[in-house]
């Protein structure tokens, strides 16, 4: 009997380290997987590198368009995938894009804000809503027990900067506010609370991670993690949750 296939889907894979776990993804000896390459605009000059490692990879790595502040774009990515993937359902989503901007209380303009909460949380929200029901398909159809990034998972990228606890600690440890990013990814980690809760029953893992401040054009060049240490450690989960 051929082995079940592995369907992962990451967003934000046009560069950085959405880039580069799709990278490590498609070299990993998974059998039957298939890769879902999600970023706003695949025909884009900054998604020429995801092209050419698509064609390095025919058959397992699939550039999908997705852009997580556009609706209609995350229903119609979710179609496409789910008619790739059938009855097998989707058995990673990683959220990975995400943006910030560098403000504080004084300085943060509205639009910021607003696109900042939008495309970290509730784009965020709308993409794993959408998906929902391939990764319900695919919780069922593996035949495992118990949660795991092997049957149905969702790992959101979040940060330590959005920790309440440390956040008095690492904001004199790093002064540059980025309020604006800090505050929706603590939204975004007590949404990804609130549904690990909420999918408990169908077998869904929800889990946040913390990458560390990595060198990508978010990070900034004078960054001691390189997206290649960071996306290995990362990648490694599909293996051992």
């Amino acid at each position: 009997m051929a082995e079940k296939s592995c369907n992962l889907l990451i967003t934000g894979a046009n560069r950085g380290l959405g880039l580069e776990m799709v990278k490590q993804l498609a070299e990993k000896p998974i059998p039957n997987r298939k890769i879902f390459a999600c970023c706003r605009d695949p025909s884009a000059p900054k998604a020429q590198s995801l092209q050419e490692l698509a064609k390095k990879h025919p058959g397992v790595i699939h550039v999908i368009r997705l852009d997580v502040n556009d609706l209609s774009s995350i229903q119609e990515s979710a179609k496409k995938v789910g008619s790739i993937v059938g009855k097998d359902g989707l058995n990673l989503l990683v959220n990975n894009a995400a943006m910030a901007t560098y403000d504080n209380t004084e300085t943060a303009k509205l639009k910021d804000l607003q696109d900042t909460f939008n495309t970290n949380v509730v784009g965020t929200m709308m993409v794993t809503k959408e998906f929902l029901p391939y990764l319900r398909e695919g919780a069922k159809s593996s035949g495992k027990a118990g949660m795991s990034c092997c049957k149905a998972a969702v790992i959101n990228i979040s940060t330590i900067l959005a920790s309440i606890s440390q956040a008095p600690e690492i904001i004199s440890l790093f002064p540059v506010l980025a309020l604006s990013y800090r505050i929706s990814k603590a939204g975004l980690n007590m949404m990804t609370v609130c549904q690990a809760q909420e999918f408990k029953e169908d077998g869904i893992l929800f889990a946040l991670l913390h990458p560390g401040w990595v060198r990508t054009d978010m990070g900034g060049p004078d960054v001691s993690i390189t997206v290649q240490s960071c996306a290995y450690q990362s990648t490694t989960l599909h293996q051992v949750i």
